[in-house]
């Protein structure tokens, strides 16, 4: 699995999948027990590339008796951010994430969202190369979330790659450039979103007398493919591929009464790749 600079990358999978530990073995907080990762083409937990970093957990405890602003100087200074550029840099980060305003009001007064928000700036403090965000937009709002989107896509813009877990499928679909969908620990799939979303159809057919030496020929366009009964199901990558999968059941003698193609969603792609255990 290799992520680009300058794309989202999104990591599905359901509870327990491996997603959290995943990302903490990258960022050399635990050591993985077999296998290799680089990060800048380093070793995990080198020191040099840890600046180039940013991090959201998804689980944050922060020092709530600080004040947003001093919260993040004291993040500033564990970057060895010069004072000069941090206190440029600090005010830019509270009008970004909409907290300019409670800059001297204490962090145990922030709602959880502001908390996601002061969480995220502190992520962004040293001009990260790379961010890793854990369930980014879990405590947030709708506003929120746009927010936070708009910020991710100025991440991309400007060539940083974003390395994004969450659990609403809705905002990765709209957010990331390509997925790896996890399951197990292992990595199942990884895809370039825009193609599975904008070109993959889901077909279902109501159709007596199926041959079932006629899957075998469908495999050539088309993939998941499953009948129970008279309902067959399956995916195909181009929607071109329609009139040709229609006109061979014809031929094969099935008696087709429904032919319902539709887009695939990427909840529906979930439960595909890595099935309904564990749920979300």
């Amino acid at each position: 699995m290799t992520v680009q600079r300058g794309e989202v990358f999104g990591f599905l999978g359901p509870n327990g999948a491996g997603k959290t530990t995943s990302i903490k073995m990258l960022l050399g907080l635990i050591t993985p027990s077999s296998g290799e990762g680089r990060l800048f083409g380093r070793p995990l937990g080198d020191y040099g590339v840890r600046s180039r970093v940013g991090f959201l957990p998804e689980h944050f405890r922060f020092h709530d008796w600080l004040t947003a602003g001093e919260f993040l100087q004291v993040h500033a200074d564990l970057y060895k951010i010069p004072s000069q550029r941090a206190g440029k840099r600090i005010p830019e980060l509270l009008e970004l994430v909409s907290l300019a305003p409670f800059a001297g009001q204490k962090l145990r007064t922030f709602s959880k969202g502001m908390l996601q928000r002061i969480g995220l700036a502190q992520a962004l403090l040293n001009d990260p190369d790379l961010v890793f965000l854990d369930e980014p937009t879990s405590g947030l709002d709708p506003v929120g979330r746009l927010h936070v989107r708009d910020i991710i896509r100025s991440l991309r813009e400007r060539g940083a790659a974003v390395f994004l877990n969450s659990h609403l499928l809705s905002e990765v679909e709209i957010t990331c450039d390509r997925v790896a969908f996890i399951k197990h620990g292992k990595v199942v799939r990884v895809a370039d979103l825009h193609t599975i979303v904008d070109g993959e159809i889901s077909v279902e057919v109501r159709a007596r007398e199926i041959n079932p030496s006629l899957l075998g020929d469908l495999s050539h366009w088309g993939s998941s493919i499953c009948l129970e009964g008279d309902r067959l199901t399956f995916n195909t990558p181009h929607e071109e591929n329609l009139p040709e999968i229609h006109r061979l059941l014809v031929e094969q003698g099935a008696k087709v009464y429904s032919f319902s193609p539709q887009k695939v969603s990427l909840e529906d792609l979930f439960i595909q790749i890595v099935g309904t255990e564990g749920g979300l």
